[in-house]
């Protein structure tokens, strides 16, 4: 006959057996999930609409998904929309694709300066625009040097410094900017928030 205690300790592994494979039922869940979605984001690059497409690749970015690095890559050679190709570079760095970056930057000096800034801010680290800042036009530099004071670090500001004696009176006011912001939020300081001035009613003429 099979003792109590048995019975327990056979009842408490069925228990964690069951814990274990539904944990692992979610997590395969999850991933196959995330691989459908992927799937789904890459059959939008066809779709008419370019704000479709741009939608697409953008969720592509956002997973990283390199598995469809190459598909990407195809599209992006055959795009005609530049905000669509602008988001299949982001997609396309985002995926390994290293030089797709200068893309992405040579973009700040366009009609599409917004869009790519945004990218940019999403990067995890400033470090890959540390050699793309010295290479690019000075309209160029202006714009990665307003990211940067978005993402930049304590090492952001050796790599702005010379800037801030730069012979362009715009380079060196946004690289003293981004000096401020990133020493201000490195110190934990809220970012100054510019206020309209007051407006102080005129007193009316005093009547006779």
């Amino acid at each position: 006959m099979t003792s109590f205690p048995r019975l327990l300790k056979l009842g408490l592994f069925i228990c964690l057996c069951l814990i274990a494979a539904n944990a692992q039922a979610q997590i395969d869940d999850s991933n196959t999930g995330a691989q459908m979605n992927a799937a789904d984001a890459a059959k939008q690059l066809i779709d008419r609409d370019p704000l479709v497409r741009q939608h697409g690749a953008e969720e592509l970015a956002r997973q990283a998904a390199t598995d469809w690095r190459r598909l990407t890559e195809g599209y992006r050679m055959q795009e005609k929309n530049a905000r669509v190709r602008l988001a299949l570079d982001w997609a396309l760095y985002r995926m390994g694709k290293a030089d797709a970056l200068y893309a992405v930057v040579r973009a700040l000096d366009t009609a599409h300066a917004e869009q790519a800034a945004g990218y940019l801010a999403g990067l995890e680290t400033p470090q890959p625009l540390y050699a793309v800042l010295p290479r690019v036009n000075g309209n160029t530099q202006i714009k990665l040097l307003e990211v940067l004071a978005h993402i930049g670090d304590s090492d952001t500001l050796a790599h702005i410094k010379p800037y801030n004696a730069s012979y362009d009176p715009k380079i060196a006011a946004a690289a003293q900017r981004a000096e401020t912001e990133i020493t201000r939020r490195l110190a934990g300081q809220p970012t100054a928030v510019p206020t309209r001035p007051r407006q102080v009613a005129k007193p009316k003429p005093a009547t006779p």
